[in-house]
């Protein structure tokens, strides 16, 4: 997969799966954006990692239209297009149906909802603008398996992430006719942050037995799902969803 001269977008890229798809990106000599909206010390690190020149940071909060809207403008003023783009930021709040009031209830769903998955609804129509007009593009979701078996503890994690498969293979049907191709990497649990502080020690211990490889994915095994998605080769690909969970929930 050769991505030189390419134009990258990834959201929340500063840390975890977007960080370590900006690296294999740049490798293969793209220019990455990386966005981010709190962790500029990590996005700052995260920028020097990468091989080669022409990356840059854009700190916006795309949990915002208009933050979204800004993101895409100050991408394309800088680069003059965009090629690829991979919508990688999301949160997970845990929030038990037993435990939590109802206003953190629907709090938890519109935060989530918000970023997880209207967020990246704004940037793939905003993106997929910009590659209309320069002859087409690439779009790579970030869902989960969570999408697929379902979260108990935080029912709009999973709801957002199934909501986010359904807009990509809409997206993929759609964008197709104008070489835009539109995929979807569900990975399971994976050695981030996220998964580190949304699990407390004893439940990622337990989840381990669970799993039939006994780890949890590296982020690079899943930036590279990611890689294979947003290449060339992958045009007739567009509209999948490929699991990157080790064999721990198969579906038909």
């Amino acid at each position: 997969m050769n991505f030189k001269d390419k134009t990258i977008l990834i959201s929340g890229a500063s840390r975890g799966i977007g960080k370590a798809a900006a690296i294999a990106f740049a490798s293969k000599g793209a220019k990455v954006g990386i966005n981010y909206r709190t962790q500029t010390i990590e996005a700052k690190k995260t920028l020097k990692e990468l091989q080669g020149s022409g990356h840059q940071l854009f700190k916006r909060d795309i949990s915002k239209k208009d933050e979204a809207k800004a993101l895409i403008t100050d991408f394309l003023q800088h680069y003059g297009k965009i090629d690829i783009l991979v919508n990688n930021a999301g949160i997970a709040i845990p929030h038990k149906i037993e435990d939590v009031s109802f206003d953190a209830w629907s709090s938890a769903w519109e935060t989530t909802l918000q970023t997880n998955l209207l967020a990246a609804a704004n940037l793939s129509f905003l993106a997929s603008q910009a590659m209309i007009n320069s002859g087409g593009g690439h779009i790579v979701n970030v869902s989960s398996r969570g999408a697929f078996r379902g979260e108990p503890d935080q029912p709009a994690y999973g709801a957002s992430k199934a909501g986010l498969n359904a807009m990509s293979q809409s997206l993929a049907k759609k964008l197709a006719p104008f070489k835009i191709y539109v995929g979807v990497v569900a990975p399971g649990f994976t050695e981030t942050d996220m998964a580190t502080e949304t699990l407390s020690t004893s439940e990622q211990q337990k989840m381990l037995k669970e799993l039939p490889l006994r780890r949890m994915a590296k982020p690079e095994e899943v930036a590279h799902a990611i890689l294979f998605l947003a290449s060339d080769e992958a045009a007739y690909s567009t509209g999948a969803i490929i699991d990157v969970n080790g064999a721990s929930y198969l579906r038909s």
